[in-house]
């Protein structure tokens, strides 16, 4: 590995600093000092990034106010950040769509149905995985299933924040490993690399961290208990399976996401009362809509993100990560590491992922890590954390649908038991040799 002389500028990472400060400061305030409900975000993490940004075209003078709008047009130019902004906008109609058509609720019932009444604990963790997959969002997933978990929960007399552990845990599963997900989206884009091919390298980590989950829920049986039958069309939950084989089938994403808006848009015109065109356009204009913020996020942060790559940030990062990281593995652990602090901070997964990809582009190509290993670092371990602070929207969304039932995020936290053990094989594949390629004669 060629040793760079360059330490780069640490004051170039200020903004980032900046950002922390405002975005994490004001959320523990309006959490913790005033009481407010979700107080962490009250705080628009646009808002956050834009003063950032202001501070970041405030340094350097070397170089004019044109020549740093350069640099930040080239930063938004690139064509993975394009890439993402359409398909963002594509993942938002498909969720919103589907959402119209009866698809995520139908799903929800018919997997319930099938899972026998005393592994309820097992069901919805399963139920969990797959859903998240099929609409590649974990507050989706979790919006969808927790009031369902919480009646359960109730009519059978379970142990109400396990169900939770177990639905959170599988909307991370499916968040991490969907290929429509907006983490898999920006961690394949801001690293260059095929989605099928991050999806393998994630499977070899999440699928044995799912199974052992799977093993220890199957265990702790929730009992006897029957709940309700609940209605379904088994054809609204068609267009989600459909969209899964094809993304595994290795199909464009966009080509993917247009076939699923168009079968739901079928699908709700044969099983929905009342479904008429103006539906489907207002529903796809509030699923784009949805999107906003995040694509908003992700040209500020590229944007930003150009500006100190060009003042020295990421060549400080690379010299910091180099003098307490050796070897392949060490690389890893610093993306790993730079990944964690980020979801830490932002509290959102994504933009901690558009935030870190940049950093981890550099990482890897000085470690000679691949792109499709560090697009999987990068998610998992943002996933990792993200089920795990009590500050995150999918924490604050489940604690909210079930706020009569006065349940706290630290009775939550321990029963996530997937997150745990994710954590732990990811931790684990980091050190494992990599297996050689085989040279062709």
């Amino acid at each position: 590995m060629e040793t760079m002389k360059n330490k780069g500028r640490a004051i170039a990472l200020l903004p980032i600093a900046v950002f922390l400060v405002i975005y994490v400061g004001s959320g523990i305030y309006y959490q913790y000092v005033k009481g407010e409900d979700q107080g962490f975000y009250i705080m628009s993490v646009v808002i956050a990034f834009t003063i950032a940004l202001i501070v970041a075209l405030l340094q350097n003078r070397t170089l004019n106010f044109d020549e740093k709008l350069k640099v930040m047009a080239k930063g938004v130019g690139n064509d993975n950040i394009v890439a993402m902004i359409l398909i963002f906008l594509f993942a938002g109609a498909f969720s919103s769509m589907a959402g119209a058509a009866g698809g995520s609720v139908s799903t929800a019932y018919l997997l319930l149905d099938i899972i026998p009444a005393n592994q309820l604990f097992a069901g919805f963790f399963i139920i969990s995985c797959i859903i998240s997959m099929a609409m590649g969002t974990s507050c989706g997933t979790i919006s969808v299933l927790v009031p369902i978990a919480a009646a359960t929960a109730e009519a059978a007399d379970l142990n109400l924040p396990v169900l939770l552990g177990a639905i959170i845990g599988g909307a991370m599963f499916g968040d991490n490993m969907s290929f429509i997900s907006d983490t898999t989206i920006a961690a394949t884009r801001t690293q260059g690399c095929n989605m099928k091919d991050k999806f393998k390298e994630n499977l070899a980590i999440a699928l044995p961290a799912a199974l052992i989950t799977l093993v220890i829920m199957l265990f702790r049986s929730s009992g006897g208990g029957q709940v309700e039958h609940l209605q379904y069309e088994v054809i609204q939950a068609l267009p989600y399976f459909i969209v899964l084989i094809l993304a595994l089938l290795g199909w464009n994403v966009l080509l993917v996401l247009g076939t699923g808006i168009l079968l739901f848009i079928l699908v709700g015109f044969l099983s929905v009362p009342d479904f008429s065109f103006s539906l489907v356009f207002s529903s796809m204009g509030e699923g784009c809509s949805g999107m906003y913020e995040t694509i908003i996020v992700a040209v500020l942060v590229s944007a930003l993100g150009a500006l100190m790559k060009e003042y020295g940030g990421f060549d400080y990062i690379l010299y910091v990560i180099r003098t307490y990281f050796k070897g392949k593995s060490g690389g890893q652990l610093g993306i790993a590491t730079l990944s964690s602090a980020m979801d830490i901070a932002t509290a959102n997964n994504t933009v901690a992922i558009v935030m870190a990809g940049p950093i981890a582009k550099e990482i890897s190509e000085e470690y000679d890590i691949s792109p499709k290993k560090t697009a999987s670092l990068m998610d998992i371990f943002c996933c990792v954390w993200q089920g795990i602070i009590p500050y995150g929207a999918q924490m604050l969304i489940a604690l909210g649908l079930v706020a009569d039932y006065k349940v706290s995020a630290f009775e939550v936290i321990p029963n996530i038991y997937y997150v745990y053990i994710l954590l732990i094989c990811a931790v684990v594949a980091i050190f494992l040799p990599e297996k050689k390629k085989k040279k062709h004669k």
